[in-house]
């Protein structure tokens, strides 16, 4: 009473060692306060629930609650009547079901507790009454050596029906041979009628394998048939949707099909991981695009990305068809008709002119996607702005692949902001924003418009995107689990390198830097950074210049502030003269004004005579207080 500890008189003579029913390894032992592995709570493997005092627990790894523990010893002892809980039959029941007990589930077999009748939920557990009769031990077909027994599955097994492993609750186990049933597949359903096939299947044991005709991997003991059409597939797949959706190939469903070898493709190589699809199996395909993937694959793709219901996808076309643009004068090249003249809401002071990369007499950058001109492009001759015939045609609406919500992204230019994907600064590039909820992404040209299936100059071939793929990156060097690859060819590369500029200015030469895939060069004293001073791998990717044999390691040159537009001047705060955005090849004598430190790299300094005025361009956190010069 004077320190105020109070104990149930159940929890106080409840013994220091239980030898659980449900637990035949060891016995469990009482810790008073859970400290187990530096942690100081546990979570219980009968109601899922945090456990921190007075907890019963096993070196395999079981924790429960001492009432969890000493409750489902009752179950095993058949005491449970003791406790005169009352039970309800939702069949019965006229009460709305509340928003929690829709999602309560069953502690034994961790199936929806609405599925049948179920104890009242004031006990404090949620169980189902059929899983308080279950019998503590049975024979099953699928294992005729041994008789099963109702366990913990202390042991993570996985179910050999379904293949799934359920952590908590009970399951039907043979200990010496590691066999292991869950509760609702002791006794699967007889017949199930699912939407991926117009007649019904059947339930039908094996004592082997079996090949999943839906989705073409490995099942053993229950399998489903369609004697009618000779398919025996998995109780899972009967449930597959007969229909699903990707970002990768949003503009098309992909449907389901039994026997992909009944129709022409291409390619039987999946589009979502190396592995080629099984023409005589089922997968998820689009036959207008020859598009094919395994079922698992599509099933575990669509379940990531979330569509929005509104959106029909016949629209996809004209909605990606909004320009930023409008023509003011066009000429007939060909049998094409050509813009030559447009406005581009990204510079409407003055018209753009189309023009010939072969026009340009020095280097030049697109203001859009800020990197190197190499194609056609539009002009304005008056403020010396640039833009790929490309960039400028760009929608203002588009939809990327790699978004799990899949709302339309809107063209942004003229803003300040860091790529999501790369974390590289721009200042006045184009680029794409998703805004969902209060979520707000920003993405450059370069990573949001590289597809899944992209093309490489260091690479013949078109990769494709895998988000799993061991193997070494051909770029950098560096080991990757993930990445865009040619699997025929065994090359992959990381998406860092990918999105490497082919051409690129520095202050280390004086001519633009060219991305070389290899050096021919071999010889030792030549492969060295002429920024770093460290050796090159000859086999990797670097940039050079041929005029100047000046050749640097990719992360040498290519930084945070690589794609930022020099010379443009804002206003800042208070101060009373505009910032000019310059490069500093050398450290700056005098110090940011923000960090006292000397100034490197890109930093806003004010060119008044007089005032030394100059900040770290990486010091100005919030970017809103810039104010372009001459802006309204």
């Amino acid at each position: 009473m004077a320190c105020g500890f109070y104990l149930d008189k159940t929890c106080a003579e409840a013994p220091s060692e239980l030898a659980h029913p449900f637990h035949h390894n060891h016995n469990l032992n009482l810790l008073s306060y859970y400290m187990y592995e530096g942690f100081g709570f546990g979570v219980c493997d009968f109601c899922n629930r945090r456990c921190r005092y007075f907890v019963y627990h096993c070196s395999c790894g079981l924790d429960f609650h001492i009432q969890c523990a000493l409750f489902s010893f009752n179950i095993a002892e058949k005491k449970i009547g003791e406790l005169q809980i009352p039970n309800i039959d939702p069949l019965l029941s006229t009460e709305t079901p509340s928003k929690k007990l829709k999602e309560a589930q069953c502690f034994a077999c961790w199936k929806p507790l609405l599925d049948s009748a179920y104890l009242s939920l004031a006990s404090g557990f949620h169980l189902h009454k059929k899983c308080l009769e279950l019998p503590l031990k049975i024979n099953h077909l699928c294992h005729r050596e041994h008789s099963l027994s109702l366990q913990f599955n202390s042991e993570r097994l996985p179910c050999q029906i379904c293949q799934e492993t359920q952590r908590r609750g009970f399951v039907y186990c043979c200990s010496s041979c590691k066999f292991v049933i869950h509760i609702a597949c002791v006794s699967p359903t007889p017949t199930i009628k699912g939407e991926i096939h117009e007649h019904p299947f059947t339930l039908f044991w094996r004592l082997g394998t079996f090949t999943c005709d839906a989705c073409g991997t490995m099942g053993d003991f229950a399998s489903y048939i369609c004697s009618a059409c000779s398919f025996t597939i998995h109780e899972n797949c009967i449930s597959l949707p007969p229909t699903i959706r990707i970002g990768r190939h949003r503009h098309h469903s992909l449907s389901h099909t039994f026997i992909l070898g009944q129709h022409e493709f291409t390619t039987w190589e999946c589009k979502l991981c190396p592995k080629e699809v099984n023409p005589q199996h089922g997968g998820y395909c689009c036959f207008d695009c020859s598009y094919i993937v395994h079922t698992n694959c599509g099933k575990k793709e669509s379940s990531w990305y979330i569509f929005d219901k509104k959106e029909e996808s016949d629209d996809f076309e004209q909605f990606n068809k909004k320009s930023a643009f409008s023509v003011i004068k066009e000429a007939k090249l060909g049998e094409n008709v050509v813009a030559t003249e447009i406005k581009h809401l990204s510079h409407q002071r003055h018209n753009l002119v189309l023009s010939d990369h072969d026009d340009i007499k020095d280097e030049k950058f697109c203001d859009g996607c800020m990197l190197f001109i190499s194609t056609a492009f539009y002009y304005c001759s008056i403020c010396n702005f640039f833009l790929h015939k490309s960039c400028a045609e760009l929608p203002r609406k588009t939809y990327l692949w790699f978004l799990k919500t899949q709302s339309p992204c809107s063209l942004i230019f003229g803003h300040i902001f860091v790529c999501d994907i790369c974390d590289r600064h721009f200042n006045i590039g184009f680029g794409y924003e998703n805004k969902h909820d209060e979520f707000e992404f920003c993405f450059c040209l370069r990573c949001a418009l590289t597809s899944d299936m992209p093309t490489c100059g260091g690479h013949q071939h078109r990769l494709t995107y895998y988000d799993k793929y061991k193997g070494q990156c051909n770029g950098c060097g560096g080991k990757r689990s993930w990445g865009f690859a040619c699997k025929d060819c065994n090359f992959l590369v990381d998406g860092e390198c990918l999105m490497l500029p082919n051409i690129i200015q520095h202050k280390c030469d004086e001519h633009p830097l060219k991305l070389t895939y290899g050096d021919p060069n071999v010889y030792s004293e030549h492969n060295y950074c002429d920024i770093c001073e460290e050796r090159r791998n000859p086999n990797l990717w670097f940039y050079h210049c041929a005029s100047c044999d000046t050749s640097v390691h990719p992360n040498c040159v290519v930084g945070r502030y690589s794609f930022l537009k020099l010379g443009l001047s804002y206003k800042y705060e208070d101060h009373p003269h505009p910032l000019t955005l310059t490069q500093k090849v050398y450290d700056y004598p005098d110090q940011c004004h923000e960090c006292e430190e000397p100034c490197l790299d890109a930093a806003l300094e004010c060119k008044e005579k007089g005032c030394n005025y100059i900040l770290h361009w990486g010091c100005v956190e919030d970017k809103s207080f810039l104010a372009l010069e001459g802006s309204n």
